[in-house]
């Protein structure tokens, strides 16, 4: 038997006023759900230009409380549009403590709570550290009206560990909100075309692995040295892909889904039924030496 959702993907360009940004996200959820969708996932940081591009004070004055003004507003569109949204935010915790975050809406407008990133990055151009306290509530997966969704952000889509804990809880879905781009200052083209293949084929492999969709989100257009990719996409429990958007131009797209493959991929290739947990001990230390 089937169990069919339409997931909607919102990539888009972000500016520095907020407002327009999170009007265009609310303009983006409707045109998914007049398209069909039930689910739909925005990408990282919507609300803003990605700010950890650099070590600044003033940016911590983009954080909100969640729930808070911002999910109050998604709460009423999912109520209006009847779909669940996954929202992406920089959640002001208390003062001085800050998180990445991803608030999780559902089609009657209830908050069914926040995921906290877990990995954070501190690299050029993705100063995270800086900003965002590590996630603290452990893997989330949220039961809507659709489906049993898990929910990671970005940098969490590189650890094969975040995924599988995820995958275990019982996730139908994996969704990575995500804003990462090429560095401008990088003349070689190769280095970019390797970097985003690494990005897409880690995500797939976690499809695979697991034997859930994968929905990855990412943003679009350019912004200081940055050029983010889009590429946003949905894989099957399989690993192929079932949409790619295109690396210029916002868009929104609805791709439906059959949930109900996992158990036919699973059960094809049982990597869950052949796991060695009793072997797996060694995962929890930093290095084995």
């Amino acid at each position: 038997m089937s169990k069919k959702v339409n997931i909607g993907l919102v990539q888009m360009a972000c500016s520095a006023d907020v407002e327009a940004n999170v009007q265009k996200a609310i303009d983006g959820i409707r045109e998914a759900a007049a398209k069909g969708a039930q689910i739909v996932c925005l990408q990282e940081l919507f609300t803003s230009l990605y700010f950890c591009d650099v070590e600044d004070h003033h940016n911590f004055s983009l954080a909100e409380p969640i729930p808070g003004p911002t999910t109050d507003r998604m709460s009423e569109v999912a109520r209006e549009c009847g779909v669940v949204i996954i929202a992406s935010l920089f959640e002001k915790r208390a003062q001085g403590l800050y998180h990445n975050t991803t608030a999780v809406l559902d089609a009657d407008g209830t908050y069914l709570g926040k995921y906290r990133k877990m990995h954070i990055p501190d690299d050029p151009g993705y100063y995270e550290k800086f900003y965002f306290t590590p996630g603290d509530l452990g893997y989330m997966v949220f039961d809507t009206r659709f489906a049993r969704i898990g929910v990671l952000i970005c940098w969490d889509q590189w650890y094969p560990e975040a995924a599988r804990i995820t995958a275990l809880m019982g996730a139908e879905v994996l969704f990575y909100p995500t804003a990462i781009g090429w560095d401008t200052t990088e003349t070689d083209p190769a280095v970019n075309q390797e970097q985003y293949n690494a990005w897409q084929t880690i995500q797939r492999s976690h499809a695979i692995a697991n034997g859930v969709h994968v929905v990855s989100v990412n943003r679009v257009g350019r912004e200081a040295d940055q050029q983010f990719w889009g590429g946003s996409f949905v894989a099957n429990p399989f690993g192929s892909l079932l949409y790619l958007a295109p690396h210029e131009g916002e868009t929104v797209h609805v791709q439906e889904v059959d949930l109900a493959l996992s158990d036919r991929y699973r059960t094809t290739w049982p990597y869950f039924r052949d796991r060695r947990i009793d072997s797996y001990q060694p995962i929890t230390k930093r290095y084995i030496d």
